[in-house]
């Protein structure tokens, strides 16, 4: 059977790195800042939170998306519960999720009330304000039976230059058919194919002002049904 957890080298003591994929989990510039402003930015939140608003991912990681997420959804008083669900193919152990989330002193109290609950598998937790699913597998094949809809994505997979199955059209395709109308995607990358792909899958495409060292970023949303 092959080995579905994730494979990590560290650099700069604490920034996990795929030896898979031979690319960060977040930024080395500062991957808060970049998931502010690409997920959090490219999808207009908090502004379009309400209770029950639900973001979906493709690429868990340490889970900084959710930590980042969840606070800005606590910060902005949303009354009820913020649903997250992320398709993940190699999840990473708790120990080193843990160590990675431990980098971002401003998430702190998040992580540390989420840490027990980590299990480096498929697995749900339930808050009084959150509801998160992690769906464990190759999202070309988690994603399509999936029998919800989300209000935003956050598009986080590893580099398309070193993981194109991730931003293939098929998959953008599921993505948009999993997206309710009106609801948005971002991503870090700007990358030709992925705008064409989520194009080709019925979203509207654009680019934004990319974080840091990243002149682009995209931005997409899906208008008709």
């Amino acid at each position: 059977m092959q080995d579905q957890t994730a494979d990590l080298i560290w650099r700069e003591g604490d920034v996990p790195v795929s030896v898979r994929f031979d690319d960060p989990y977040f930024s080395l510039d500062n991957g808060l800042s970049e998931t502010r402003h690409v997920f959090l930015g490219g999808n207009d939140l908090p502004a379009r939170f309400r209770d029950g608003f639900h973001v979906a991912e493709l690429g868990f990681g340490t889970g900084l998306n959710l930590l980042t997420a969840l606070t800005a959804w606590r910060a902005a008083g949303v009354a009820g519960r913020l649903c997250f669900t992320s398709f993940e193919a190699y999840p990473m152990a708790p120990q080193d999720m843990r160590r990675a989330q431990g980098r971002f002193a401003e998430l702190a109290g998040v992580a540390a009330e989420l840490a027990p609950y980590w299990q480096g598998r498929s697995q749900r937790i339930s808050l009084p304000d959150l509801e998160f699913t992690l769906i464990e597998g190759d999202a070309r094949e988690t994603l399509n039976p999936w029998q919800e809809t989300a209000d935003a994505w956050f598009l986080d997979g590893f580099s398309p230059a070193k993981n194109p199955e991730m931003w293939q059209p098929d998959l953008m395709a599921e993505v948009a058919r999993h997206t309710v109308v009106g609801g948005t995607a971002a991503s870090y990358t700007a990358a030709g194919f992925v705008r064409r792909g989520l194009e080709a899958a019925g979203f509207c495409v654009t680019r934004g002002q990319g974080y840091g060292r990243k002149r682009h970023m995209t931005m997409a949303r899906k208008d008709i049904s």
